[in-house]
């Protein structure tokens, strides 16, 4: 069963470990599948041309190392690697691919409920000298939510990788046009993007937020948004014909912001980097507040 955190105002359906998505690529503990404000949606999903949509991402899903997973490198192809959340992915290629579908032996997990609140551990074994503890905390608050992580580096090398929400969002299932703004905090600078598909321009980037002159109907996608430098972690998409706005603010500082959208949802990006030594630990936290627009 979906677990459900709720009161007055918010509703967080939460998939627990091998309830419904157990593929790949997302983090399996304590999934955000859909997050309602006062009955109205806030969250999307990843595709609409699939017949089964827990295949793809949905709501808030995060995902620990895209572009590599750990230990990748070092391991042989047939032989095991880590997902961070998941467990261990078989490998049977040179690259790795965050879109592939691999083999999985799954980690051990344990869920702990609570009125307010969800705690999901995560337990790898030890493969190629790379072990983990992870421990995720989902907090229902009055207009927020609130995800809490702390990992543990249980093996004999540092752990080197990243971690962001891939924040499937759109407000009242409208769809993603000019009844849409995207607030950063920091100067948007496209000279220094990495890459940018808008094969439609209908993104206009401006100073520090990000408008739509129409309703895109092929993908849009911008990486590196803070150019490089180290900016605070934060995004707020403002929907003016629902007059609601969500905000997430991270923990942390952030180097790296991607966005990713199609027609019906729009995906802002906070990456987190992470390196653990060995016998050691690090905490971040995401915090989620809705609001209504006067």
């Amino acid at each position: 069963m979906t677990h459900i955190l709720k009161n007055k105002n918010l509703e967080i359906q939460i998939d627990i470990p091998f309830e419904n998505y157990n593929f790949s690529r997302f983090d399996w503990t304590g999934k955000i599948v859909e997050v309602k404000f006062q009955n109205i949606q806030l969250s999307g999903i990843e595709r609409t041309d699939c017949q089964n949509e827990n295949y793809f991402g949905k709501g808030f899903y995060n995902e620990f190392g895209i572009d590599t997973a750990l230990g990748f490198d070092e391991t042989d192809i047939g032989g095991w690697f880590h997902k961070i959340g998941i467990g261990l992915l078989k490998k049977d290629d040179t690259q790795y691919l965050f879109s592939k579908t691999y083999e999985i032996k799954p980690a051990e997990f344990k869920i702990i409920y609570e009125a307010n609140r969800i705690l999901i551990s995560c337990k790898s074994k030890v493969v190629n000298g790379y072990s983990y503890f992870l421990r995720k905390e989902i907090e229902l608050r009055e207009n927020s939510f609130t995800i809490k992580y702390n990992l543990q580096n249980t093996g004999i090398k540092d752990i080197i990788t990243n971690e962001y929400v891939h924040n499937f969002t759109a407000i009242n299932n409208d769809a993603i046009g000019d009844n849409y703004i995207l607030k950063f905090p920091f100067q948007l600078k496209p000279e220094l993007f990495e890459e940018t598909v808008n094969p439609e321009q209908k993104v206009d980037i401006g100073q520090n937020e990000i408008k739509f002159n129409s309703t895109p109907k092929e993908p849009f996608f911008f990486s590196n948004l803070t150019g490089g430098e180290n900016v605070d972690a934060a995004w707020e998409l403002i929907n003016l014909k629902s007059k609601i706005g969500i905000r997430e603010t991270g923990s942390f500082k952030t180097n790296k912001v991607n966005l990713w959208g199609l027609k019906h949802v729009i995906s802002p990006e906070l990456f987190f980097s992470i390196f653990i030594k060995p016998g050691k630990s690090t905490e971040w936290s995401r915090n989620y507040s809705v609001y209504k627009v006067k």
